[in-house]
């Protein structure tokens, strides 16, 4: 019988439901218990080893859940050319578990063949734009497939930006293709700490552009003489962004809802609890649609 590199079965696809950000503390708990989850993202260059444990971890979990899969190191923004070799090591890891979903950052975070450990902010102008969409179209064509861009929570801004940053990722995505996955904690945290409408970001972008959204919990910097919140992942969900995912799911309908949780990583069972949360609210939505 031939070897082939197919898998030998169809990936699920992932539902408009609540899920979990899969990290490891959490992986042997997951195998054993199969807990109720509707679907598991995890982070791909935690996958991208050719063999060992962790293929077989990603195996099982598959087997059982829809899967996302969640890039944070392709550096889409720099002006360096894309990176072919991190390219073919996601297109391996996505031929081999066929993930339902497939999604990066608009950011950039290497230069010169340096990485910074950071999802770094771009000058929202035409001339990144335009990268931006020919990066994108050229990763899709590379990866056979779409993929969602996620806006990234920034402690800064360039003085030179010309484009508002919902407008920017609204127009990345009519001009590329790709689709959004909307980070409502990220909108949230960059409101505050830049000093715009929440609202009026959420209402900028496509509706139908958006196929999958992110929750998770920040940090308030104290001492400072102007409140700055830092997107840490390590706290429950806050209210305010959940009051911002209710009009977040009245505007886009219900998409699959991941919850993050990065640092301080709880027991299982309080990802479950948040999980629960978002799911209430998803029911709502559709309650209220009906």
């Amino acid at each position: 019988m031939p070897v082939t590199n197919q898998p030998a079965f169809q990936a699920k696809p992932v539902p408009a439901q609540a899920g979990i950000g899969l990290r490891s503390p959490h992986y042997r708990q997951v195998l054993d218990e199969h807990p109720p989850v509707a679907w598991f993202e995890v982070h791909s260059e935690n996958f991208f080893c050719a063999g060992g444990e962790l293929p077989r971890i990603l195996d099982s979990v598959r087997r059982d859940y829809p899967l996302s899969l969640h890039g944070v190191g392709l550096s889409l923004g720099t002006s360096d050319r894309l990176n072919e070799q991190h390219l073919a090591r996601l297109k391996r890891l996505i031929g081999r578990v066929e993930p339902a979903l497939v999604s990066e950052h608009l950011c950039w975070g290497a230069v010169g063949e340096r990485h910074l450990n950071d999802l770094l902010p771009l000058p929202y102008t035409e001339e990144a734009l335009e990268l931006m969409v020919t990066r994108v179209q050229a990763a899709q064509e590379y990866l056979g497939r779409g993929i969602l861009l996620e806006n990234v929570s920034t402690y800064l801004t360039y003085t030179h930006s010309t484009i508002p940053e919902w407008q920017f990722l609204a127009l990345l995505a009519e001009r590329s293709g790709c689709g959004v996955l909307l980070d409502v904690n990220n909108i949230y945290v960059n409101a505050v700490n830049h000093g715009y409408d929440p609202h009026a970001y959420i209402r900028a972008i496509p509706a139908h552009s958006v196929g999958e959204m992110h929750l998770a919990g920040f940090t308030r910097k104290q001492g400072l003489p102007v409140p700055l919140l830092i997107d840490t992942h390590s706290r429950p969900v806050a209210e305010d962004v959940w009051a911002l995912y209710r009009e977040a799911l009245a505007h886009c309908g219900p998409v699959p809802t991941l919850i993050e949780w990065d640092q301080d990583i709880p027991a299982f069972e309080v990802l479950l609890a948040e999980a629960a949360k978002a799911e209430t609210l998803l029911h709502e939505h559709r309650a209220l649609a009906a």
